[in-house]
């Protein structure tokens, strides 16, 4: 994707503000700068290079020129939107992105809390950062990234989950620009509609290992369970080998498929 694709893919978007950098740093980055300025969006920026993409957890995201989507978009959140259900946001990522690759012919799926599956390999990281003025959350930050070619997908020593691409997947290539105008329409879509049980709904119908048993990772320690679906604040609904259900924030576990 380049310049020119990119303004002809945001055209007729309802956007307040647009920005597209052959490379950059970070999108979230930009994106960022824009809220401490009182922008209130919804605004998006996308790069053809991230030289210092981030993941959860502080990871690095491998954005090689030309090769994934990078985008990070600000936006504004609905007037009956509750803080404490900021879990939501990754949901409404990844929905996007599964709505998007749908319609490519493709059956992503959402592994909590905020990556896309394709064939159980990761294709897509979502990032969503809360931006707050004083005490009160004026916006949110959500970053995107997902690969579309080979080249996107780091090398399997530098893996901690297998991974693949929109190319490979799909058997053909994907236009970078043509997916990100699709996935934008879907957040714009969504975005009034956060706080709804709708949205839970979409993304629980797409999340990867329900009603299958995991495991469960954090820190160093590993146990088993059975996923169950999502709290209404986008939690992680599990029931435990004792028999106790209990949901889990972002954050708090890592999950993978159970052996």
């Amino acid at each position: 994707m380049d310049a020119q694709q990119f303004a002809q893919a945001m055209a007729g978007l309802p956007l307040n503000q647009t920005a597209f950098f052959d490379s950059i740093g970070s999108t979230n980055d930009v994106v960022a700068e824009w809220a401490a300025a009182g922008h209130s969006g919804p605004s998006v920026a996308a790069a053809g290079q991230q030289t210092q993409g981030r993941g959860r957890d502080g990871r690095r995201w491998h954005t090689p020129p030309g090769s994934a989507l990078a985008a990070s978009l600000l936006l504004p959140l609905p007037i009956d939107f509750a803080p404490g259900a900021l879990g939501r946001l990754s949901g409404l990522g990844g929905l996007a992105v599964c709505e998007a690759l749908e319609a490519l012919g493709l059956q992503p799926q959402i592994k909590w809390p905020n990556d896309v599956l394709l064939n159980g390999k990761k294709v897509c990281g979502v990032l969503a950062e809360a931006h707050w003025a004083g005490e009160r959350l004026q916006a949110v930050l959500l970053g995107i990234g997902i690969n579309l070619a080979a080249s996107a997908v780091p090398p399997a020593a530098e893996l901690n989950f297998p991974a693949t691409c929109v190319e490979a997947e799909a058997g053909r290539p994907v236009a970078a620009a043509a997916l990100l105008r699709s996935l934008l329409q879907n957040v714009l879509a969504w975005l009034p509609r956060l706080a709804e049980q709708a949205l839970l709904q979409a993304w629980e119908a797409r999340l990867a290992y329900k009603g299958q048993h995991v495991q469960l990772h954090s820190g160093q320690k590993c146990w088993d369970a059975q996923l169950l679906g999502l709290a209404p604040d986008g939690r992680l609904r599990l029931r435990l080998e004792g028999g106790e259900e209990r949901s889990f924030q972002a954050g708090e576990i890592r999950i993978r498929p159970g052996v």
